[in-house]
């Protein structure tokens, strides 16, 4: 979002170009513009020791490894804080807690990669610190091409893939030239070829209607990255595996990331949402178990969408790459897909919409036809389908128009949930509103902020609202409520499903500002690992430092917020803005910079 306007200036940069950016970066640390204050208020380790030098902060908090206890105790001196070995914690992906899983996991199908949090009493309840030396991040769009090394501290993507131009040591920064295992020369180079690939050489892939792609096992996500000029969204995803730290990577550089993996279950997103699902080298099998993997991609593609597929078996003909490329033409086959491109290492096929031709293979077993599912409902912890889903009668079949008109599209699938186009409107108008008021109550600049979740997105206007800001943003539906994120998705927007009562599947200090609106009341009644202060622990995991949170809910749950907030060592003010027809309480809260000294 606000990528377009950002991203046509970063393609003709030249070398001069990039000293220019390194000598304003260097400056621009000290003079605090750039990178916000990069002091952070130390807390000390030795919880015990009395003297604390003029650099150290007097905080009451204690650096004790904490678990979740029920009923939830806070000391009256504040949130524990977690030791400073636990600061990459990410509880429904944490390795240690896997390994204990193994025996009972299918490996073959690479469960293990998949999200697995442990019961409540074995969640660490004590605030993730910062790793030594962190700083505020890089502010975009310098951000796409340089982090602080500090603050991604790992060296072995490096190491493996800097031939490939993943990513270079520079001093105290991290260098992304925007290369990649199949465009070690860069992306936009790569982009432009698929481009011609889609259009027999007559356009690129925006003038051929690619709106949104999900780009599996994404690495750093130089991929999406250069796609924004063209004003292309994209859902990138890899699971935290042998090639650690590329979704902190990707994330830190300001590009929408989460961490997933397609093994045995549904990925997070609605059926029929990307015109592009692209596969560079990554290190899926889609060939094996009867393609089940394949027909997820089916399941998420719209119709006439493109599935790009740039690995080895798409152009070697040594070790068994052949065998492996037969078995994914008769897939592709079955599901009535057409290969309408292989050059250059790359294949490309396309989802035709061909309703006889499934039929037909069907009757012929090749393929099986899904039992009819219920669209309203979300694809969270689903098992996957070996099946194909036959479109439904009652799907919109109109080609949805490009961005930024989409953003203003009322899907129909609001309608067969009972949502008004009326209501839609209104929803839309009001974010536009309150986005202005925000921003005042903040009072940040718009460069300040470039990672955005809305908690509780419902129809999306809260991020249409911010089409014009240099942000990107994550909208998350709760998975017990009716799936809207089909019409985010149509909308030219970008999210997934969730369930709050589990930490998400990011890294800590991966959003700028969290926007939570009437979501703790969604979960008031919902028991254990879904109280208020679960959710406000996950919510200050993925903070980023000097990071916001605006809370829009019932007094009662505002006031205990307020309360609270210092607490987790937040700052919380109090501001009454207008909700439609009557006044809501609005609380901005803003995360303090603390790191363990």
């Amino acid at each position: 979002m606000g990528g377009y306007a950002l991203g046509s200036a970063f393609d003709s940069k030249s070398g001069q170009m990039i000293m220019l950016a390194l000598l304003l970066m260097v400056a621009s640390f000290y003079v605090g513009n750039l990178f916000g204050n990069n002091a952070p208020i130390y807390i000390s380790q030795d919880s015990s020791s009395s003297s604390f030098s003029p650099a150290v902060s007097t905080f009451i908090n204690k650096v004790s490894l904490t678990y979740r206890e029920t009923p939830i105790a806070i000391q009256a001196n504040g949130m524990n804080i977690c030791p400073l070995e636990f600061n990459e914690y990410i509880p429904c992906h944490d390795i240690s807690y896997v390994k204990k899983l193994l025996k009972t996991l299918n490996v073959s199908r690479r469960e293990e990669l998949e999200r697995h949090c442990p019961p409540l009493e074995k969640r660490l309840f004590c605030l993730v610190p910062p790793p030594k030396d962190y700083k505020i991040p890089i502010k975009w769009p310098v951000s796409r091409d340089y982090v602080w090394r500090s603050n991604v501290n790992h060296t072995h993507l490096a190491e493996v893939k800097g031939g490939q131009n993943w990513v270079h040591p520079k001093n105290q920064l991290w260098w992304f030239p925007g290369g990649g295992t199949h465009f070690k020369h860069g992306a936009s180079e790569y982009i432009q070829r698929l481009g011609n690939m889609t259009t027999d050489e007559t356009g690129d892939l925006r003038s051929e209607g690619v709106v949104q792609v999900l780009d599996v096992g994404c690495g750093v996500a130089s991929f999406s990255a250069y796609l924004l000029p063209l004003d292309i969204q994209t859902m990138s995803f890899a699971p935290k595996d042998g090639h650690e730290n590329q979704i902190q990577f990707a994330l830190e550089r300001g590009i929408g990331a989460m961490i997933s993996a397609i093994a045995t279950k549904q990925l997070p997103y609605p059926s029929n949402s990307f015109e592009m699902v692209h596969c560079s080298r990554c290190r899926v099998d889609w060939h094996e178990n009867d393609g089940i993997l394949l027909k997820e991609v089916n399941r998420l593609l719209r119709p006439n969408g493109y599935f790009v597929y740039s690995a080895p078996p798409a152009y070697r003909k040594d070790k068994d790459y052949p065998v492996i490329w037969n078995k994914l033409v008769d897939l592709t086959t079955a599901m009535c897909w057409k290969l309408i491109a292989r050059k250059v290492q790359t294949a490309i096929w396309i989802k035709e919409e061909n309703p006889s031709c499934l039929k037909h293979n069907a009757e012929l077993k090749l393929i099986d036809i899904c039992d009819a599912v219920h669209e309203a409902k979300s694809s969270w912890k689903t098992p996957l389908m070996n099946c194909i889903q036959l479109r439904s009668a009652q799907k919109d079949t109109w080609k949805l128009p490009p961005r930024p008109e989409r953003l203003s599209v009322y899907s129909e699938s609001l309608s067969r949930i009972g949502i008004s186009k009326e209501e839609f409107t209104m929803d839309t108008n009001f974010w536009q509103d309150q986005v202005g008021y925000y921003w005042k109550l903040m009072n940040s600049s718009k460069g300040e902020i470039r990672n955005v979740m809305d908690m509780n997105a419902f129809y999306g206007g809260f991020a249409v609202a911010l089409n014009e800001f240099p942000v990107w943003v994550m909208n998350i539906v709760p998975s017990s409520m009716q799936n809207t994120l089909s019409a985010i998705y149509d909308r030219g927007l970008i999210g997934a499903f969730h369930d709050w009562c589990e930490p998400f599947s990011t890294y800590p200090r991966t959003y700028d500002l969290l926007h939570a609106n009437h979501l703790f009341s969604r979960y008031k009644s919902s028991g254990e690992g879904c109280q208020l202060e679960d959710i406000m622990l996950e919510m200050d995991r993925i903070l980023r430092p000097q990071g916001f949170v605006i809370i829009r809910d019932e007094d009662s749950i505002t006031s205990r917020i307020q309360d609270l907030g210092p607490k987790f060592l937040w700052e919380v003010e109090s501001h009454i803005l207008e909700n439609k027809k009557q006044k809501e309480t609005v609380l901005i809260c803003r995360k303090k910079f603390w790191a363990i000294v």
